[in-house]
């Protein structure tokens, strides 16, 4: 049996102090877990945060990386997928993903959560407020939490439903 793979996803360069602890706490939960951690696999933001956090427990790390090399990879990744494809590595972040959880971010966050709901994934907010759209269309596969905690309790019910 495959290992559940949890994608944190969230914002890069201009991610806020409260979505990077929220995104190293969340890889912390994640690694207790035993799941593997995927993001976007690059040294900045909720990506270099979730892949220390999880680190830091002894936790597998993978990071799906936008570029053609591993330069700008974060130490933290212990699988770097070089893809080459810029923001369409969104799609294998998602299709990769058992579950998404996402912390507050910009454009490319938003496509992730976008293209998770549209193959059926379940997507957790962690203090993030994306406006009503999202929530209309999504249903209950898009789910709110308030902490990292939070939403490793909705990432485990969400899997069991699998």
């Amino acid at each position: 049996m495959a290992r559940t793979v949890v994608g944190v996803m969230g914002g890069g360069d201009y991610a806020s102090e409260q979505s990077i602890r929220n995104a190293y706490r969340l890889g912390e939960l994640i690694a207790e877990e035993g799941w593997a951690l995927l993001n976007g696999g690059r040294n900045v933001g909720v990506m270099a945060a979730s892949a220390a956090g999880a680190r830091s427990k002894g936790g597998l790390t993978i990071g799906v990386l936008p570029d053609s090399s591993t330069r700008f990879a974060s130490p933290e990744i212990d699988i770097a997928i070089v893809t080459g494809m810029g923001d369409a590595r969104n799609v294998i972040n998602v299709l990769s993903s058992d579950v998404i959880i996402s912390c507050a971010g910009g454009p490319g966050t938003l496509s992730e959560i976008a293209l998770g709901l549209k193959n059926g994934r379940t997507v957790i907010l962690v203090n993030f407020d994306i406006g009503p759209v999202f929530m209309e269309y999504a249903g209950e596969r898009l789910l709110r939490a308030a902490t990292p905690e939070e939403a490793i309790e909705l990432a485990r019910q969400a899997l069991a439903q699998k």
